[in-house]
């Protein structure tokens, strides 16, 4: 079976080739084309320009993206597209491409939950390296369905700039939401906050910048910001509490001290702490309570290192695996799309093009 994945769900115009022979996958092509120097002055994405660059760059993405996998149409069993969550506008265009796709080449369509794409995202990492030669065999995949397995039941946090959710997970497709954000995504609050200090766009990266600066110094932050509703006995987040911190204590200093270097990594790094703090604090209470045997990682700001870092020490300390998607995998994609697909038709879940629909609130 060979499957063409798209997604849109946000700025990244993903098209992605993936090959599964005699129980093993191999990603033939896994093409992205970002959008983020565009939206950058804006300090965000832009929905409606979002959509604009996504009916641009669908078409030279799919020619590059078929050209560097070389299977001819005909090949092509299967097309997987995003349908949700994400920003509608860019959903829609995703997914009017996928259907005249299905349409003109007569091939079956299936759709896809951005979020369970992220989760699967996990079993990508041992292709990552080099997808034309390294593969993944499957049969371990296929038995992660049943309960028994040493990875189930599992506690999964997705957080990205439009999620932040924690989820358990029982088997490939067998899932249930214990919290997300009441407001602001920790992506976005990162986004935010860097905009307030000057640092630009994406804000998780620029953050994560400073901090490592900062961290270099040997020294302990005398700035000192909440850590939204982390003793509180739920699931759910608020980040929007901290970016407000981080503005009024950016408001009060001096200006030369705004200004100053220092300052900036110094805050930088205990926003970026206190972010770490709640979303490690929620999962291991997950952890406890529901006795897990894994927890899994997925979406872009999975991509942080010190998060990485961090969530290994305690895995390590609680005794549960950690799945961490490579970073190549934790930002959006369309090989992990196809991924889901694959398991998406093995439960049966194809669909007519005409039947594919848009849900930017799809819930996993």
């Amino acid at each position: 079976m060979i499957i063409l994945a798209i997604d849109t769900s946000c700025d990244d115009t993903c098209i992605a080739i993936l090959k599964i022979k005699d129980l093993k996958f191999k990603i033939l092509s896994n093409i992205v084309s970002s959008q983020v120097k565009i939206h950058a002055k804006y300090g965000g994405v832009y929905p409606t320009l979002a959509k604009r660059e996504h009916q641009r760059n669908l078409p030279i993405v799919l020619k590059k993206t078929l050209k560097k996998a070389s299977p001819p149409i005909s090949k092509i069993d299967l097309i997987a597209v995003t349908v949700g969550p994400g920003l509608e506008p860019c959903l829609w265009t995703g997914v009017n491409f996928a259907k005249d796709l299905s349409q003109k080449w007569k091939k079956p369509i299936i759709s896809v939950n951005h979020i369970e794409a992220h989760i699967l995202a996990n079993w990508l990492s041992p292709i990552c390296k080099n997808s034309k030669t390294k593969t993944l065999n499957s049969k371990q995949i296929l038995n992660l369905k049943f309960q028994n397995s040493k990875l189930f039941p599992s506690v999964c946090l997705i957080v990205s700039g439009g999620h932040t959710q924690l989820i358990l997970m029982r088997g490939i497709g067998n899932y249930k939401i214990l919290g997300e954000t009441r407001d602001d995504a920790a992506g976005e609050c990162f986004d935010k906050c860097a905009r307030i200090l000057g640092l630009g766009y994406p804000g998780g990266p620029a953050i994560e910048k400073q901090a490592e600066k900062f961290k270099v110094y040997g020294l302990r932050s005398k700035v000192r910001l909440p850590r939204p509703m982390i003793h509180q006995k739920n699931f759910d987040f608020s980040f929007s509490g901290l970016k407000t911190a981080v503005l009024y204590d950016f408001k009060n200093r001096p200006v030369k001290v705004r200004k100053s270097k220092k300052y900036v990594q110094e805050i930088a790094a205990e926003t970026q702490q206190a972010i770490i703090d709640v979303l490690i604090a929620k999962t291991l209470r997950a952890v406890k309570e529901f006795k897990t045997k894994s927890i899994i990682l997925g979406g872009g700001v999975v991509a942080n290192n010190e998060l990485r870092k961090q969530f290994k020490v305690q895995s390590l300390k609680f005794k549960v695996k950690l799945l961490v998607p490579p970073k190549i995998f934790c930002t959006d994609n369309a090989a992990m799309v196809a991924m889901a697909g694959y398991f998406n038709y093995l439960k049966g879940k194809r669909k007519n093009w005409e039947n594919i629909k848009v849900n930017a609130n799809l819930k996993i």
